[in-house]
């Protein structure tokens, strides 16, 4: 299949195929015209890559799963590389929600803080207060004319 063809099947466009060729993630052969030619081995490398982008791994993250698949394996996750690639990208995304959760817990503590300090000055809570208006809004003293100001 043309290049065209492997980008429309594959969900993607055709200079994100020329890219993938560029870094080497994507081999090309050559019709006698000149054409790059692709097989429906090109497009389960194609897929393998898209769905390891869809759950936050870099371009290069791929890079030993697309070479799993190309060493023949039915799965481009079944060699020891890919398999190490999941276990930094696990450890990571751990990091990431150990972060979140101190994060969380910080603004937590801090909203509980807050929401007893506005309640402890009134005994029925806060003032209520219009969201759109300014803090301390200022009286208008000026006075409006009187009649029709219409030209």
């Amino acid at each position: 299949m043309r290049i065209g063809e492997l980008a429309e099947r594959a969900g993607t466009t055709t200079r994100t195929l020329r890219y993938y060729e560029s870094r080497g993630l994507l081999t090309v052969a050559r019709d006698a015209q000149g054409y790059r030619t692709f097989g429906e081995d090109d497009l389960r490398v194609l897929r393998q890559i898209r769905a390891l982008r869809e759950n936050g791994f870099e371009l290069e993250e791929t890079r030993p799963f697309v070479e799993c698949l190309r060493a023949g394996h039915p799965e481009g996750d079944s060699c020891p590389d890919s398999l190490e690639v999941y276990r930094r990208k696990l450890a990571e995304l751990d990091a990431c929600i150990a972060e979140l959760r101190s994060v969380r817990e910080e603004v937590g503590a801090r909203l509980a803080r807050a929401e007893v300090e506005a309640t402890a000055g009134s005994p029925h809570g806060p003032e209520p207060r219009c969201e759109l208006a300014p803090p301390n809004p200022v009286p208008d003293t000026r006075q409006e004319p009187e009649g029709d100001t219409m030209p």
